[in-house]
């Protein structure tokens, strides 16, 4: 580890929304300075996540200029107030803002300890998306019960394959939807019991979903985040009181809908965020250590699609955009 913190650093910056051709990779940024309360990290593997691309073309708002990024893992190289048990030199993991970069400056209250029997970059390409999973199954889609039939969109996604394994852990019967053979089977080695291509079975997709489950009645809960994508159907194949969590835009946001329509059903949705779920530090660390648990217990498989340069960062948001990947997706420092 470094003994000095230089002034300046390489980094991803945007200054307006658009395309790929919006990123720009600097060699001259401000390093940040921590103040009481917040850590200086030395980034060596950063999350590359959908969110990122919503900030990039603009669907969720941010101001201009900004770098890029919710989460990575690195060494703390300062912190002012020693706290939570942390202090310089430690190896975390964490979720905050800024991340596309080689320093990242961030409340200590978000940052978690990575055991040290876990290799390099997987308590980052498991963080966000493992967190995201955990949370959905442990709150938003609560209560779900061993032998309940539950659908898991973009199966073989980062956050898809995660909520297979997990979902499948708890002794759930899992029904999962992807876009290619090669999807199908990398979701059903990883706790799919049952999967539908949705681009092959587009105009049958409902009834063949609903085919599987008990009496056709449907599935207790839908694990969706295409966002309008499959809205439409996940209303469809939900049975009574079931719920649809809707937590992602992949596929365009949900347009605005009649409130009445969950009401011949009972049916609840929500649109949860990770963050919402971890605002204090008890809640951080209880579902960190679920997640890490999961990863050095019961080897939970964090499959990461590739690892990519810094400075290739447009290539992974277009593998990213393009449905080219199944997995997470890294950049290394």
């Amino acid at each position: 580890m470094a003994t000095s913190i230089p002034k300046t650093m390489k980094g991803v910056i945007i200054e307006k929304n658009g395309g790929v051709e919006v990123l720009q990779y600097k060699t001259d940024l401000p390093v940040p300075s921590p103040k009481k309360g917040e850590i200086l990290v030395k980034n060596e593997f950063v999350g590359v996540n959908y969110i990122d691309t919503y900030f990039r073309t603009g669907l969720y708002p941010s101001s201009l200029p900004s770098i890029l990024g919710r989460e990575a893992e690195g060494t703390i190289v300062s912190i002012p107030t020693p706290q939570y048990g942390l202090k310089k030199g430690d190896k975390v993991v964490y979720m905050s803002t800024s991340t596309y970069a080689e320093y990242t400056v961030f409340p200590a209250s978000k940052a978690s300890p990575i055991p040290s029997m876990t290799p390099p970059g997987i308590a980052c390409a498991a963080y966000l998306q493992g967190l995201t999973a955990l949370t959905l199954i442990h709150e938003a889609g609560a209560p779900i019960n061993k032998g309940d039939f539950v659908l898991v969109h973009s199966a073989a996604g980062g956050v898809g394959l995660l909520l297979c394994q997990l979902l499948a852990g708890l002794g759930v019967r899992v029904i999962g939807t992807a876009s290619t053979a090669e999807k199908i089977e990398e979701a059903k080695r990883n706790g799919a019991e049952f999967m539908v291509n949705y681009k092959e079975d587009a105009e049958s997709l409902v009834e063949k979903i609903k085919a599987i489950t008990p009496d056709g009645e449907g599935v207790k809960v839908v694990f969706d985040g295409t966002g309008a994508g499959q809205f439409e159907n996940d209303l469809l194949v939900l049975k009574r009181k079931g719920v649809l969590v809707s937590y992602g835009n992949s596929g365009g946001a949900v347009p605005p809908f009649a409130i009445s329509r969950l009401a011949g059903k009972n049916i609840r949705v929500l649109r949860p965020t990770v963050s919402g779920y971890l605002e204090t530090r008890e809640e951080l660390e209880h579902y960190s250590s679920l997640l890490f648990n999961a990863i050095t217990n019961h080897n939970l498989n964090v499959k990461i699609h590739e690892t990519y340069t810094l400075k290739d960062v447009a290539r992974a948001h277009t593998d990213l955009e393009g449905r080219k990947t199944s997995g997470k997706l890294l950049l290394k420092l």
